[in-house]
């Protein structure tokens, strides 16, 4: 069955960074798009990022462009999301989920790792 596991998040102060890591199984990850979902409290989720199959496409939402960066090692069938200069409005779950093919949405997600942005 297909298995997500987040890992990597934490409390960090304003401006740091973190690396979030999605270790994935239970299907041929080198064939989906995979993206980044986030949901802060009491709000809905939040797409962040996609990257193709390759890792030589990836989007990102306003909020987190030129801070944070996707990437995926196809070999260890593991996702990546490396943020930088995190702010307090980055504080949210974050999952990662397995893209539908043509679709734009996602039919897998994550149970998610927390990322709290505080002083």
């Amino acid at each position: 069955q297909v298995q997500l596991v987040e890992s990597g998040g934490g409390l960090v102060q304003p401006g740091g960074s973190l690396r979030l890591s999605c270790a994935a199984s239970g299907f041929t990850f080198s064939s989906y798009s995979m993206s980044w979902v986030r949901q802060a409290p009491g709000k809905g989720p939040e797409w962040v990022s996609e990257i193709n199959t390759t890792g030589g496409s990836t989007t990102y939402a306003d909020s987190v462009k030129g801070r944070f960066t996707i990437s995926r090692d196809n070999a260890k069938n593991t996702l990546y999301l490396q943020m930088n200069s995190l702010k307090p409005e980055d504080t949210a779950l974050y999952s990662c989920a397995r893209m539908i093919p043509g679709t734009g949405a996602y039919n897998y997600r994550g149970q998610g790792t927390q990322v709290t942005v505080s002083s």
